[in-house]
């Protein structure tokens, strides 16, 4: 087929990596080459990237910054501990982007019409993320608005590894992500709308230099509050359908499994819906887990049987989310 992949992020640019080998690919993507970037702190688990992209041909290993030891937990109680990291590392995303999108035409700079889209291709793949630009409206959308400062220190990172501020009631949280020996990732995203404010509290502590700005909203609404996932000839794949964790607003991973997901089933669209609907069905969950303690109803004793299949979930995946997963931990969490 002749596809347009329209969202050249890591859903679109490693969708175009799985596909240009067997039909005609080309890239369309907003932003302009040199501006290309995304509110994305580049952390990932490298165990289930290096297997992703595999299918591609690449050598995750190539784009790796920082390899995590601990993630620092500050909670907003005062109470602080560490997480044991399994695998989480910082990666140079946009290089990674670039590779995948080798030998494949991508038009920067532009938001081609749908109409335009449909009159010379076959299929169109909206991996728009949280804009969704080519699939109907979602009727019950939730987001959080994020903010993300680009960071070079003078000397060396104030903080040797990953560091993480949840805020009350988990309407959001800091992160701080270290990139080299003098570059790291600060920002934040809150349902309160303090995300701005937290992050240059941040700033002025640590100081630096702000080297780039982006900021966005991130989408928390979980792929079976997305649908529809397809409509006419374009297809939804990655956060355009949902396809972001929750509880740690991660989508590079899932994002990527939907894409594998979409190949899988690209010439059966009513079965890349079912799919996708089971795979991530555990997303609900904990997007209801979330919302309970975003809106002052959470209940321990009304939640356990979410909250356990939750933890199922993680320590089962621990690989998947490149972290030591321990019930104490999620429960201090719940519990902030």
């Amino acid at each position: 087929m002749k596809i347009a992949v329209v969202g050249i992020g890591v859903a679109g640019g490693y969708l175009v990596s799985r596909l240009k080998k067997d039909h005609e690919v080309v890239g369309y993507e907003r932003m302009t080459e040199e501006n290309h970037d995304s509110i994305c702190a580049w952390g990932t688990s490298a165990n289930e990237m290096r297997e992703l992209c595999a299918k591609s041909g690449i050598n995750f290993d190539d784009f790796i910054i920082h390899h995590g030891k601990d993630m620092h937990i500050d909670m907003n109680n005062n109470e602080r501990f560490d997480i044991k990291l399994k695998g989480l590392v910082t990666f140079d995303k946009i290089g990674l982007i670039k590779k995948m999108s080798e030998g494949v035409k991508i038009h920067y700079g532009v938001s081609p019409k749908l109409a335009d889209l449909e009159k010379e291709y076959d299929m169109i793949v909206d991996c728009t993320g949280f804009y969704r630009s080519y699939l109907p409206k979602i009727e019950k959308d939730f987001f959080l608005p994020t903010y993300q400062y680009k960071i070079q220190y003078d000397d060396k990172v104030p903080i040797d590894d990953f560091f993480v501020k949840p805020f009350a009631k988990m309407t959001g949280y800091f992160w701080y992500f270290p990139l080299n020996d003098n570059m790291a990732h600060i920002g934040a995203g809150d349902y309160k709308k303090n995300h701005v404010e937290e992050t240059d509290k941040f700033f002025k502590k640590y100081g630096g230099k702000i080297t780039k700005t982006v900021g966005r909203p991130i989408r928390l609404a979980t792929p079976n509050m997305c649908e529809p996932f397809y409509h006419g000839k374009v297809v939804g794949v990655g956060e355009s359908i949902g396809t972001v964790y929750p509880l740690l607003g991660e989508g590079i991973i899932p994002s990527m499994i939907c894409a594998d997901i979409f190949v899988r089933n690209i010439n059966n669209l009513p079965k890349y819906r079912e799919e996708v609907l089971e795979y991530f069905a555990i997303y609900g969950k904990v997007l209801n887990f979330v919302r309970a303690k975003m809106h002052g109803k959470f209940s321990a004793i009304r939640s356990i049987a979410d909250l356990i299949s939750i933890f199922r979930y993680m320590k089962k995946n621990e690989q998947r989310f490149g972290m030591e997963i321990h019930m104490r931990d999620l429960m201090k969490v719940a519990k902030a």
